[in-house]
């Protein structure tokens, strides 16, 4: 959960998980919505699904126990050089280092590295340096504690040279480069993407559409949704989308919402529009599966965070409808 997420937002949903898979025997048999479900929001869904099939084959192939061998950890789904280092480190006091965001900092800041990290002989002398420098004995420990001096004093920016107990040694600081090193990362061309999202009711249910089980948001729920063509009406659109996706014809009906988000590089912002089935029966080529269901029921489905307050809206609505 930690990767890419600040810890801050980690914590609830790591203890909500816990509740919920206390086990990796629990975590193995559980369904993959429940998983997605309770991962809802965190974003990057593929690392759920990857630690649900890990959890499985643990279970399967080393009868549920975590091996000490970083050969059996690297042959999991996901797991990579990082989690490697991580976990064997830090659970089995494994001779094995960690590189992320705050170590590479620290790193390049100490030993005076201006050259890229991140790609080519950079990045091969980092995760040599890395591993070089670890101790004998309490290797977890020692690779917190840099990733802790690269979040807390080895900052970004203003770096808090003052409080380094490495201070006296660090070629950055003998060479006021501290500000410059590490390179920063290139950054990717922000790409605008404008969609429409449909919400076709039909009675008091709406539909909810499943995607196929790869690409973005794989198997997870969603109301269709697509891009905004050029010069495009979202009115236009959503006639257009809920043929092209659901088979359906619609009548537009409301605009309910407008909600911008991001993924990776893209900026998205979606116009979420309601409709009302007029005729045809549910047929994809590209959603795999559809549910017409009341807002009361949508809670249990794994659905994005931005459709999620779509759903939350149909709720209220149909609350306050209740009520009155």
């Amino acid at each position: 959960m930690l990767q890419q997420t600040q810890v801050a937002t980690v914590v609830p949903y790591f203890e909500r998980f816990l509740a919920a898979f206390p086990t990796l025997q629990a975590l193995a048999a559980a369904d993959e919505q429940d998983v997605l479900r309770l991962w809802e929001g965190l974003g990057y869904y593929r690392r759920a699904r990857d630690l649900h099939r890990a959890a499985r084959q643990l279970v399967l192939e080393h009868n549920g126990d975590l091996p000490d061998d970083p050969d059996v950890w690297r042959g999991l789904s996901g797991v990579g050089r990082y989690m490697v280092g991580a976990i064997l480190s830090q659970a089995f006091d494994r001779r094995l280092p960690i590189v992320e965001a705050n170590s590479l900092r620290v790193l390049c800041r100490f030993f005076g590295q201006t050259g890229d990290p991140r790609r080519g002989p950079g990045q091969r002398w980092l995760w040599e340096t890395a591993e070089d420098i670890l101790p004998r004995t309490r290797v977890g420990e020692f690779n917190q504690a840099v990733m802790e001096l690269g979040a807390l004093v080895c900052t970004p920016a203003k770096p808090r040279c003052g409080k380094c107990p490495l201070a006296s040694m660090c070629v950055a600081r003998k060479q006021g480069l501290q500000e410059t090193i590490p390179v920063p990362p290139t950054k990717p061309k922000v790409i605008e993407v404008r969609e429409v999202a449909v919400v076709i009711r039909h009675g008091e249910r709406v539909l909810l559409v499943q995607r196929p089980g790869t690409g973005r948001w794989a198997r997870m729920w969603e109301f269709p949704h697509g891009a905004l063509r050029a010069k495009e009406a979202p009115d236009d659109a959503a006639l257009r989308l809920a043929r092209e996706l659901t088979s359906l014809g619609v009548e537009v009906t409301d605009e309910m919402e407008t909600v911008r988000h991001g993924v990776t590089h893209h900026r998205i912002t979606m116009i979420c529009l309601g409709a009302r089935k007029r005729n045809g029966a549910f047929r994809s080529g590209f959603y795999v599966d559809s549910r017409w269901l009341t807002p009361a029921e949508l809670g249990p489905y794994p659905i994005s965070a931005p459709q999620r307050l779509l759903a939350r809206r149909l709720v209220e609505g149909s609350v306050q409808r209740n009520l009155f």
